[in-house]
């Protein structure tokens, strides 16, 4: 799905409206935007705090920054079923921090059982679409950048995939996927495991880490009000708007 650079991304807004609407996919609340008559989707795999206002004016982007020729619909379902993280368990420095991200990664975030809702919801979208949609591509954000990853296979329709700050990398993920595969890695991911992830793709590839961004930026923990932030959430997306 790849389009030309891309120059077209609006300026981020600390203080965002959201353009989209909310339509019901599989019983969940999902952010769906951009033209309903494009043949080109995008799927967000959100992060563990929900679907706040930084990751729907990311879709907003998205779906409306292309070209003429590649505008897109994106629709961003809430996989947590309104089972979200607590922002209070930040840093997981305590035994109790940790007992509650381990209880919640254990049940609303099981990356198995949630990774099992994708290909469902997809066939969902396409249906209610009436059949518009024939090419279909990934966006992980977070915690989704790792369910992303898990279902990059040939049984789910992806012809692209980026995973943004991802949750858990693991070098061993990678080894069976080979789709164009793009990570862009935050200051607080593993450098080594990222590059080694990098390594073992088999296919196209873009690996890139915003050394000065936290875990987040790209999401629910990203300060738009930071010009710093701000900058690198626009060149992120217009970086995604490019690979896909």
């Amino acid at each position: 799905m790849s389009i030309p650079a891309c120059c077209n991304v609006p300026p981020v807004e600390a203080v965002y409206t959201p353009k989209g609407e909310w339509i019901n996919i599989n019983g969940m609340k999902t952010y769906k935007t951009g033209s309903s008559s494009s043949p080109l989707a995008i799927l967000i795999i959100g992060d563990i705090f929900g679907i706040g206002e930084q990751v729907m004016q990311g879709a907003d982007i998205l779906a409306t920054s292309g070209d003429s020729a590649h505008k897109y619909q994106v629709y961003v379902p809430d996989f947590l079923h309104g089972s979200y993280a607590d922002h209070a368990w930040l840093p997981p420095d305590t035994p109790e921090k940790q007992a509650a991200f381990g209880a919640y990664f254990a049940g609303p975030a099981n990356f198995g059982e949630r990774s099992k809702e994708v290909v469902p919801a997809l066939k969902e979208i396409v249906s209610k679409s009436n059949g518009t949609i024939k090419k279909w591509a990934c966006l992980g954000l977070c915690w989704g950048g790792k369910v992303a990853t898990l279902i990059s296979s040939p049984e789910v329709p992806f012809a692209v995939v980026v995973s943004a700050h991802p949750a858990m990398t693991d070098p061993q993920d990678a080894e069976n996927i080979s789709i164009p595969f793009a990570v862009l890695a935050s200051k607080d991911e593993d450098a080594a495991a990222i590059k080694s992830f990098g390594e073992n793709l088999k296919g196209p590839k873009l690996i890139e880490t915003f050394d000065e961004m936290p875990h987040g930026w790209m999401a629910a923990r990203g300060d738009l009000a930071d010009p710093k932030v701000n900058a690198d959430f626009k060149r992120a997306y217009e970086m995604t708007l490019e690979f896909l």
